[in-house]
């Protein structure tokens, strides 16, 4: 099928996927979640005070169709979506079981099927720029047929298929999972999938616990309880470092969860906000010095001052220059100018070697 999700983005923005349409808002309702069901704008809103974006330099992340999740999701498993009752169960909101399907679609699913979309996009804006970063998504409860833990869509699943089926040169995908919750949708979905090295750091003792999907982890980082900085950025940096040399992935997609934070009330870590920061150029560092193309979603993260961490290592990635140091031009057709470059360059190497 053709999608609107791999059109090139017009000119002038970097590889930062969001829309208005992520947040989450309707009477209140939301509140009833631990999740702070806005934190994808505060996010946006920090990094324009810190004037490293503006409003036309982003992607603008468009919903993904139907169409675009059959890629993955069965269409029983879409019908289901249907059902109030169910969306209810899989987003830990017990309300809204009684509120009509129609409003359910707009209000709740429709933001997750935009970040969705994000996450799709900024597949192919990472293989295209070097790296991209969806300011949602990472819905790593989800798998094809199995919606759970806030995730009604297999957004990391999707991202990966769509660039193994529709872009030349990706066939090889490397998922680091550094959400505090072992990230059993997308194991589940390429359990025995050859093409996809997972590698999952992540609180043994919390949800979902799902033996099954743990035999899809080729590096396994079972934590502890309170697990603090020191021990668990040591382990970061050598279990990144081990899976990036044991398997040549031609993408990796990093679920960069801040529910790691001390006091997340779902994580049970106890990750400073400095960590985090540390954390993320750790996974970024690893990923650009081999000139593998990074893709990072946001994943879990259920506290206030969550935004603020996101906005701060975004801002760390950038002031280190592991974001590209310039603001990317993507002009109308540069990337196709890039591509003839690389390639004459390509032909001028091969010509040399023969």
């Amino acid at each position: 099928h053709r999608t609107e999700l791999y059109e090139e983005p017009p000119s002038g923005c970097w590889p930062i996927v969001y829309s208005p349409d992520y947040n989450i808002t309707f009477m209140g309702l939301e509140k009833l979640h631990p999740f702070d069901a806005g934190k994808w704008g505060k996010v946006i809103n920090f990094l324009k005070e810190e004037k490293l974006i503006a409003d036309d330099l982003i992607v603008q992340a468009r919903e993904a169709t139907d169409e675009d999740l059959l890629v993955v999701h069965t269409r029983r498993y879409l019908n289901k979506l249907k059902w109030s009752f169910v969306v209810a169960t899989i987003t830990e909101i017990p309300p809204v079981a009684f509120l009509p399907n129609f409003v359910v679609q707009r209000k709740v699913l429709k933001p997750l099927r935009t970040q969705t979309g994000g996450t799709i996009m900024a597949g192919k804006l990472a293989v295209d720029r070097g790296w991209a970063i969806n300011v949602g998504g990472g819905f790593h409860h989800c798998s094809s047929d199995k919606g759970g833990g806030f995730c009604a869509y297999a957004d990391i699943t999707l991202a990966i298929k769509f660039l193994f089926e529709r872009v030349q040169g990706v066939s090889r995908a490397t998922i680091i999972d550094l959400d505090a919750h072992q990230g059993n949708g997308h194991e589940r979905d390429f359990m025995d999938d050859p093409r996809v090295y997972i590698m999952d750091a992540y609180n043994r003792y919390i949800y979902p616990g799902d033996g099954f999907a743990k035999r899809a982890i080729k590096r396994k980082v079972e934590l502890e309880w309170g697990t603090e900085d020191t021990e668990y950025l040591q382990k970061v940096q050598t279990h990144v470092e081990g899976a990036l040399n044991e398997f040549k992935a031609d993408i990796v997609v990093y679920n960069a969860g801040t529910d790691i934070l001390d006091g997340d009330p779902l994580g049970g870590l106890a990750i400073s906000p400095q960590g985090i920061v540390k954390r993320d150029e750790v996974v970024f560092r690893a990923a650009r010095s081999r000139r593998i193309p990074i893709l990072m979603v946001t994943s879990g993260g259920y506290q206030k001052r969550t935004a603020r961490i996101i906005a701060d290592s975004i801002l760390n990635l950038h002031g280190l220059g592991l974001l590209g140091k310039e603001r990317a031009a993507c002009a109308v057709g540069s990337s196709s100018v890039d591509q003839m470059i690389r390639d004459s360059a390509k032909d001028f190497s091969n010509l040399a070697l023969q």
